[in-house]
């Protein structure tokens, strides 16, 4: 029996999102070690959450220390070493004019949804602003938040305002202008009083990776300040380092009130943060926790990974790798008729895929062909969108020229192999992805 279908075996379906029967037993730097001996180029990154890779040094050397020396295993009711530090440290990298502190969880899901309470919690109020499209969880808080077509079904937030997301690749779905001219009128309509926050991504990133028009997030921000509505930035999967800058919103031309971050944080091990102001964040105790939060393993390995991308100028360094990513991919686009649009920042890439560049016909089959013969080539990447066409590259920030060449000759083989009818279509449709 393969580790696959060991896996097909013990664990849970309703937890997986799988593309192709990948079962790996290893891991070092940007690539994964299979369990039938395959060296595979990881672009997904485990969805963003391997910042340093697999094995870096600097996150073991951190860990090892932390888990021969445990400082406990919790902050729920006990200070301890590495949480108080990295807590420090976060607050240092966001800085304020007044009083911020600061949550540490497990995973994205967790943090959106203590920023959601606790925005409710401080001001009073219930109503929250989102958008179609935006994924920012899987618990019942954030899922009631989301606007992503795979939770269609989850029950959703009293007073939620969902916006369009402004693509500007497909703009008859909504503009910034008439987006924003949406909201004002439903503010008028409700009352910008009875409104908690806006939850913001400042790349959508399951939505399909797409970068919002230039000054719409900043126009937004405004808007919601002057009715003193809490923007809150959820840069689970964008923020630290990837697209070029150490948090994404700075791209934007503002800074929201709460900023939400997960996945890299912790380099591979569970962890999140929001970092907000205090009369928000201390509105309660025995409100947001969970045993294990602010666990000090998992908090060293965040100080690890902070550490890092100031040491190693990772921000920089996703900024020209991306381009050369970015570059590779235009090169795919002119010599392949399914690519219709290449975007995103940094090492936070997305690839629309159309059968019709005119007509903009999502090219959702094609989309699963790609990735899955990808993976066979020797390449792991996932794809995103509200029409699941949209490929999404997330590479660990170390990667090297050589990583990104040789995984856009294995795209351009891919490409090449779905337009000949060369993927098993019985065998993509085993998985059902997005």
């Amino acid at each position: 029996m393969t580790g696959y279908q060991r896996d097909e075996a013990t664990i849970a379906s309703v937890q997986k999102l799988r593309f192709f029967p990948q079962s790996v037993v290893g891991g070092h730097g940007v690539r994964l070690l299979s369990d039938d001996g395959r060296s595979l180029i990881d672009f997904s990154g485990a969805w963003g959450a391997a910042s340093l890779g697999y094995g870096h040094p600097a996150i073991v050397a951190a860990v090892t220390r932390a888990v021969a020396d445990p400082a406990g295993a919790s902050v729920l009711s006990t200070a301890n070493a590495p949480a108080t530090a990295l807590a420090a440290r976060l607050l240092d990298l966001f800085p304020s004019d007044r009083p911020q502190k600061v949550w540490l969880g497990h995973a994205g899901s967790d943090a959106n949804e203590c920023a959601l309470r606790a925005a409710r919690q401080a001001t009073g109020r219930q109503g929250i602003i989102a958008f179609r499209g935006a994924y920012h969880g899987g618990t019942a808080g954030s899922m009631s938040v989301s606007g992503h077509a795979v939770q269609d079904g989850s029950e959703k937030a009293a007073g939620l305002i969902q916006l369009a997301y402004p693509d500007p690749y497909r703009p008859e779905l909504g503009d910034a202008d008439s987006v924003l001219a949406d909201l004002a009128m439903r503010l008028a309509e409700v009352g910008p009083e009875t409104i908690a926050a806006c939850f913001i991504e400042p790349i959508q990133s399951d939505g399909g990776l797409i970068v919002p028009p230039p000054g719409f997030l900043a126009r937004l921000a405004a808007l919601c300040a002057r009715h003193g509505i809490l923007t809150v930035c959820d840069e689970v999967k964008v923020g630290l380092a990837r697209t070029g800058r150490l948090h994404c919103f700075e791209h934007e031309g503002f800074r929201p009130d709460v900023l939400v971050l997960g996945k890299g944080l912790g380099g591979g091990l569970p962890l999140s943060a929001v970092i907000g102001p205090a009369e928000v964040m201390d509105c309660a105790t025995s409100f947001a926790m969970q045993t294990l939060h602010g666990n000090p393993i998992c908090a060293a390995a965040g100080l690890a990974v902070l550490d890092t991308i100031a040491a190693e100028g990772l921000a920089a360094q996703a900024a020209l790798r991306g381009q050369r990513l970015r570059d590779g991919l235009e090169w795919l686009k002119a010599r392949h008729p399914l690519v219709g649009d290449v975007r995103g920042r940094g090492l936070a890439l997305g690839v629309e895929l159309v059968t019709d560049r005119a007509t903009q016909t999502p090219a959702v089959a094609e989309t699963a062909q790609i990735v899955y013969r990808a993976h066979e080539l020797g390449l792991v990447l996932y794809y995103v969108g509200m029409r699941s066409n949209v490929l999404e590259l997330t590479p660990p920030l170390v990667l090297t020229d050589a990583d990104i060449d040789a995984a856009i000759d294995i795209l351009d083989q891919a490409f090449a192999d779905v337009a000949a009818g060369r993927v098993d279509a019985a065998a993509v449709a085993r998985f059902a992805g997005w």
